[in-house]
């Protein structure tokens, strides 16, 4: 069991106001915390659409408030004039505990101050604020994420239960996807998941080589399905009109669960390092995972063998051949 002082905190605050793969690989410390602190309340800190996450992850997380914003995160602009009530509603919240697990301090560390808490805990960086030396860990800057999320709830005296992710995929996902028309045409036919978006333009492997893959796919006689979300059906019709294959597009037209319902079911899916990929991972899906522009030491899934991840380099042959040969590896050990 956890305890700060002796005592098993009774309320605790959980900062982590981050994208979905960013969420999804906090859930083994999420999971861990739970373990420690069976009969806590547990709230988490997070961005709007975390909501999903107190409804899908209710086993770890009993309530969520949504953060609006704060000065220096880049992941919404902040609302400063929201700040002082969302501060006081907190405060008055009288948290036992509150666990910084957003990234090394820098920034965050004054904001999980301001939360009010009798205690905090969480990361800091060399020669950064560090608010109580008992419960704060120096921010380590190896390692996956998963890793140096458990090692802090390790040092806090949670025991790690085990480093996999997950994705909980309710009868109403499914059934939500059944609906699709588009879905309907597949029938029971092996598919692959194409998800040539991203949410940063620099993190995404140009839609052209997307298509080379989806074409050679269609070839072989995988039905290929594009996802998407609303915003990027462009990306999507540029994939589709230079593939010279047929594919189905489904960009905008599946609600995160019944994303994760159709990855479910797929063979194999072929993404960016982004969400979706975390999706794949949670659903143990296997996946080839593209990686420009991001950590892979950070990001990769842990499962190096069903997860594969190329950093494509050098010609655009080049850069295709790598992520094929990564899609015949992983079809060929299904």
């Amino acid at each position: 069991m956890l305890l700060i002082d002796g005592v098993a905190p009774r309320r605790v605050a959980i900062l982590r106001a981050l994208q979905l793969g960013d969420m999804l690989c906090a859930v083994p410390a999420l999971r861990a915390l739970r373990a420690a602190l069976p009969t806590s309340e547990i709230t988490l800190v997070g961005l709007p659409w975390a909501s999903e996450m107190k409804t899908r992850f209710a086993a770890y997380v009993d309530r969520h408030v949504p953060l609006p914003g704060f000065p220096g995160l880049p992941e919404v602009p902040a609302e400063v004039r929201r700040l002082p009530a969302f501060l006081s509603d907190l405060q008055e919240a009288r948290f036992d505990l509150a666990i910084q697990l957003h990234g090394s301090g820098r920034i965050t560390n004054v904001l999980i101050a301001l939360f009010g808490a009798t205690r905090s805990a969480g990361f800091f960086e060399a020669g950064g604020y560090c608010p109580d030396p008992q419960t704060y860990l120096p921010y380590p800057d190896r390692g996956s994420e998963v890793g140096r999320l458990l090692a802090l709830t390790s040092f806090l005296g949670a025991d790690a239960c085990s480093t996999d992710l997950e994705f909980p995929v309710t009868p109403r996902d499914r059934s939500e996807l059944a609906s699709l028309e588009a879905v309907k045409r597949l029938g029971a036919r092996e598919y692959v998941c194409l998800h040539p978006g991203g949410r940063a333009d620099s993190r995404r492997w140009p839609a052209e080589r997307f298509a080379t893959i989806g074409g050679e796919l269609g070839r072989r006689g995988f039905p290929v399905v594009v996802t998407g979300t609303a915003a990027e059906r462009p990306l999507v019709r540029q994939v589709m009109d230079a593939a010279g294959a047929p594919m189905i597009d489904l960009s905008g037209q599946t609600s995160l669960g019944a994303l994760a319902a159709l990855l479910e079911s797929a063979t194999l899916l072929v993404s960016n390092d982004t969400g979706v990929s975390h999706v794949a991972a949670a659903l143990g899906t296997r996946s080839v995972v593209v990686c420009v522009g991001s950590d892979p030491e950070r990001w990769a899934p842990l499962d190096a063998d069903r997860h594969r991840l190329v950093c494509p380099s050098g010609t655009t042959d080049d850069q295709d051949q790598a992520v094929l040969a990564a899609v015949d590896a992983s079809l060929t050990s299904r």
